[in-house]
């Protein structure tokens, strides 16, 4: 992981980051099934940037733009503060779930699976209400310490967040959200960027099974206690690695797309009777960078992202064109959008690899749902 995050590609992962993002915030949510292509999810955060941008994405887009916004944010959010509160985790679930009617610690007993009248046949029963308070002050104090590694800390708040249940409704979302502030708050990752969730998400009996495990096996400090905490974490841990492995594949992949793209523009520029490499920090080499992490842009943001002119935005954008590095699109009738769809072919086959049980859609298909197959 520490691999991962000084990898030459940085500003690519930030990038897998937010689509990472995009998949998890679908996954853990209501929406779960609702798809919003790469392409449109961009476009919608790229109109909360630039006031041209108000078409060529779906209601279903925006609305899963805004979930990673908020996931983005909130998880900032309590990587920065000194100590993280109760309320904040409250604030957090308040953030993930603007529409959810229950806000705040659930005052009522709740259960997963089984019937929606009664716990009878319910799959898991967390604590009575009465005992959710406590509980949760507990968890932030553990949360706030270092008595553990990093990743162990962060497998841990997360079993113990969903043992405790503390929301009516939301707690999967949250608690994957947990993860990434305890791996932030420690330093393992910059921010929300290793796919863990998503892993979990796939090998979802696996994950059922350790959570099991953690939850029914006596007392942590006694030997079949030990034994179900130990199951729970390699568990997690398996999946940190998995995430890891796939993250730093995906890097890998960006790094060499940004050498093709070198290739692509250097056989351009020559055709047209240019020097063949434009000089260092001009603004051209500059968009190059920022494609990876910033896959859909426009003139304007262009302009303000490199703090350039907008005359010098727009023959970067269509140079860059010209070479077959970007694909303009018209998003309203004075705005042309500029998509780097290598990325998205990329981001895309990630998430197909990240849904599959072996991490290879040649071998197992998808588990949940993906975006299609590039077809260019």
């Amino acid at each position: 992981m520490r691999r991962l995050a000084g990898h030459p590609a940085g500003h690519g992962v930030d990038g897998l980051a937010r689509f990472l993002l995009r998949s998890e915030a679908i996954a853990s949510s209501r929406i779960e099934g609702l798809q919003a292509s790469p392409q449109q999810v961009a476009l919608a955060e790229l109109a909360d940037q630039d006031a041209g941008v108000s078409k060529g994405f779906t209601a279903t887009a925006r609305l899963v733009a805004n979930n990673v916004a908020a996931l983005q944010r909130a998880v900032t959010d309590l990587v920065g503060r000194d100590v993280v509160s109760v309320d904040d985790v409250i604030d957090l679930h308040r953030s993930l779930l603007p529409e959810e009617r229950h806000h705040g610690l659930r005052d009522v007993q709740n259960w997963v699976g089984g019937s929606s009248w009664h716990p009878l046949d319910a799959e898991f029963v967390p604590p009575p209400q009465g005992e959710v308070p406590g509980l949760m002050g507990d968890l932030a104090t553990y949360l706030n310490g270092a008595e553990h590694a990093p990743l162990v800390q962060a497998g841990l708040v997360h079993a113990q967040f969903e043992t405790i249940h503390p929301f009516t409704d939301g707690n999967g979302r949250v608690g994957r959200a947990l993860i990434h502030t305890v791996l932030a708050r420690r330093g393992l990752t910059r921010g929300a960027v290793l796919p863990i969730s998503l892993v979990l998400l796939t090998r979802s009996d696996t994950y059922v099974e350790g959570l099991t495990a953690y939850r029914y096996s006596g007392a942590a400090t006694s030997p079949e206690g030990q034994t179900g905490v130990d199951g729970w974490l390699r568990v997690f841990l398996t999946a940190a690695a998995t995430a890891a492995e796939q993250a730093e594949a995906f890097a890998d992949e960006l790094g060499e797309l940004r050498e093709e793209w070198d290739e692509r523009h250097r056989a351009h520029r020559e055709s047209r009777g240019l020097r063949p490499v434009p000089r260092a920090g001009s603004a051209v080499t500059r968009l190059l960078d920022l494609l990876l992490a910033a896959p859909v842009v426009t003139a304007r943001t262009v302009q303000r992202l490199l703090s350039i002119t907008h005359p010098a935005a727009r023959q970067a954008l269509e140079e860059l064109a010209g070479a077959g590095i970007l694909q303009p699109k018209q998003v309203e009738r004075n705005t042309t959008g500029y998509l780097a769809l290598d990325v998205f072919d990329l981001l895309t086959l990630t998430e197909r690899r990240l849904a599959s049980t072996r991490w290879d859609t040649r071998e197992s298909a998808p588990r949940r749902v993906v975006p299609a197959r590039p077809q260019r």
